[in-house]
């Protein structure tokens, strides 16, 4: 199919991302059918974003977020401003409803990587334009869109299959659970006791994932989660927000680490996930995350596919 034929989805076309519980299975079909053409793509990517312009807003440290974005946007011949808040009004004083008011008359699009989601959604009542969540402490939705795309290519589809997600039940686990009940895979995420996420989201990503010929469901045994599965998931255990109680979590934790006695319970074509960044020996051993199970690196890699897939949807 030639480039000139692309044409966003209507689920997507001129729509705030703010969390994949928005968005119909389809249209999270419509992203990864999409990431997969332009990483396949040699040579120059087709000029998707010509003439738009993204501003993104980091209120975060970012690494993968930040040069994901960058990338993915020149590479389809748009233009990024990237933009702190020491590099705006926002970090004197300035409110999100005046700054969204603004923004929203000068650039196409604004992605935000923030703290709390209700900051998100301010931005997004005022803005006028499209608002990407690149990170809050509730949702992580761009890094469940590359989760699902290196899931894809390394199994071939989605439905029915089995994979963990071991550790805290943060943003990156609503997210990838959500991501997994609307593409029918079967999730079992593994948390402590005071670290699992809200069981009613569990249920409604149950009730959504059982519909699509999938499951979602939380265990407090790492063993049991990650018996027969095609891949295991974690995250750091202090993430961002989180920093003042790193002993406490540690302990709690311990027992959820991937090292290779974990990976051993694991399917045997099973690969490992990371959203980085990573903590030698606490969440992941440096032997399992740099092995031959690792798909971290193409997950990493996968944000910039993904990502500029979700903007030519959006503004295409």
């Amino acid at each position: 199919m030639p480039w000139d034929s692309f044409t966003p989805h209507p689920a997507l076309a001129g729509r705030s991302l703010l969390t994949l519980r928005n968005h119909p299975p389809e249209a999270v079909t419509a992203i990864l059918d999409l990431a997969d053409r332009l990483k396949a793509q040699k040579g120059a990517w087709p000029h998707l974003l010509a003439d738009r312009v993204v501003a993104l807003i980091f209120e975060r440290p970012s690494t993968r977020t930040r040069v994901s974005f960058v990338s993915g946007i020149a590479r389809l011949g748009g233009t990024s401003m990237v933009l702190s808040p020491s590099d705006m009004q926002l970090g004197r004083g300035e409110t999100i409803e005046d700054t969204a008011k603004v923004l929203g008359r000068m650039a196409d699009a604004i992605m935000l990587r923030t703290g709390p989601h209700a900051t998100l959604l301010e931005l997004d009542r005022h803005a006028g334009v499209p608002v990407i969540n690149g990170l809050t402490y509730e949702h992580h939705p761009c890094q469940a869109l590359a989760d699902l795309q290196t899931l894809r290519e390394r199994f071939g589809g989605l439905r029915g299959l089995e994979v963990a997600y071991l550790g805290d039940g943060n943003n990156v686990c609503v997210s990838f659970m959500t991501a997994g009940a609307l593409t029918g895979m079967a999730v079992t995420a593994a948390c402590p006791e005071g670290f699992m996420p809200d069981p009613e989201f569990v249920a409604w990503a149950d009730g959504v994932a059982r519909a699509n010929g999938g499951s979602a469901r939380v265990v407090g045994d790492p063993r049991e989660a990650a018996s027969g599965a095609r891949a295991l998931y974690t995250d750091t255990w202090t993430s961002m927000g989180d920093e003042g109680g790193e002993d406490e979590r540690r302990a709690a934790f311990a027992a959820y680490r991937i090292d290779d006695a974990l990976v051993g319970e694991a399917a045997a074509d099973a690969v490992v996930l990371h959203c980085l960044p990573a903590h030698h020996g606490e969440e992941i051993t440096y032997e399992v995350l740099h092995g031959p199970r690792s798909a971290v690196w193409d997950q990493a890699e996968n944000r910039m596919h993904a990502q500029a897939a979700l903007l030519a949807h959006t503004l295409g």
